[in-house]
């Protein structure tokens, strides 16, 4: 799941990243698994079965984290 929310968030945020496509699927995972504890937190859900909500917090978890990784790799 984490790998396809990578690249969905990457689709919606295009541009050049300082890591390249590695890079983009780790923190497609990493995003996928803090969209998911973040949502069970709130009580939206979690990111356990393939179904739209839990594509829905995986990729806002993973375009958080290529944001935060943009603007921390953008400053060196």
């Amino acid at each position: 799941m984490g790998l396809i929310a990578g690249g969905i968030a990457k689709f919606l945020m295009p541009g050049k990243d300082p890591g390249g496509c590695i890079v983009t699927i780790i923190l497609g995972v990493v995003g996928a698994s803090v969209g998911g504890w973040i949502g069970t937190q709130l009580g939206h859900g979690t990111v356990t079965d393939f179904d739209l909500r839990s594509i829905g917090l995986a990729v806002l978890g993973s375009a958080v984290c290529l944001l935060i990784y943009r603007v921390i790799a953008g400053r060196r």
